[in-house]
């Protein structure tokens, strides 16, 4: 069998297709195909062809994870669980994160900053209910302590007081959270406790 052409695609120009025997056989990524040394007149072998359409997945793969890291910051597991949905083996889940991982597109610990200091400035809540965000994105304990603790030393220690005084200042602009109870039961969504509650809202009396 003989690749009779090299074509590059027109919707993908970074990938180019591979015809063998004036057939469709498979596409390679750019890079791929130059550390491949292919060219028209390159015979393969029946097992030639099944190992580069096994690395033609590999790179579409790969170019998906891309393209999903690209529209969000994800977590490592959030990555894993796209990667296998998309049917990935497991060797190349692992070869993936680790390559987005050099390249600084999967990194639990910039994601976690990110994820607090966007969720306070959008749409503040409670240090307890952040825990359980990222927890559900599967982010490290470890991790998850850290940047609580930076979020907690740039609060003067008590970040969760300092959310609360803000919620109160903006939910007081709305009519219904005139009324104490209302606004109580919102701030109780928010993973804030029933003392923390009270006493923020004594202070605000206060002023």
């Amino acid at each position: 069998m003989k690749i009779t052409a090299i074509k590059q695609q027109l919707k993908t120009r970074d990938r180019y297709s591979v015809y063998v025997d004036e057939q469709y056989s498979f596409s390679l990524g750019e890079t791929a195909l130059l550390d491949s040394g292919l060219h028209s007149g390159h015979e393969l072998t029946s097992q030639n062809i099944e190992e580069y359409k096994k690395l033609s997945l590999d790179g579409k793969l790969y170019n998906r994870a891309l393209r999903y890291v690209a529209m969000r910051q994800r977590s490592a597991w959030e990555m894993q669980t796209y990667l296998e949905r998309k049917g990935a083996d497991v060797p190349l889940v692992g070869t993936i994160i680790a390559r987005l991982t050099e390249l600084g597109l999967i990194d639990d610990y910039k994601l976690a900053r990110a994820y607090v200091a966007d969720r306070q400035l959008l749409r503040p809540t409670s240090r307890r209910k952040l825990m359980a965000e990222l927890k559900k994105k599967r982010v490290a304990q470890a991790v998850i302590d850290e940047v609580l603790a930076e979020q907690a030393e740039a609060s003067d220690g008590n970040a969760d007081r300092s959310v609360l005084r803000d919620l109160i200042e903006r939910k007081r602009r709305q009519t219904k959270y005139q009324d104490d109870l209302k606004l109580m039961q919102y701030l109780a969504r928010q993973g804030f406790g029933y003392g923390d509650i009270k006493s923020a809202l004594s202070a605000d009396e206060d002023v």
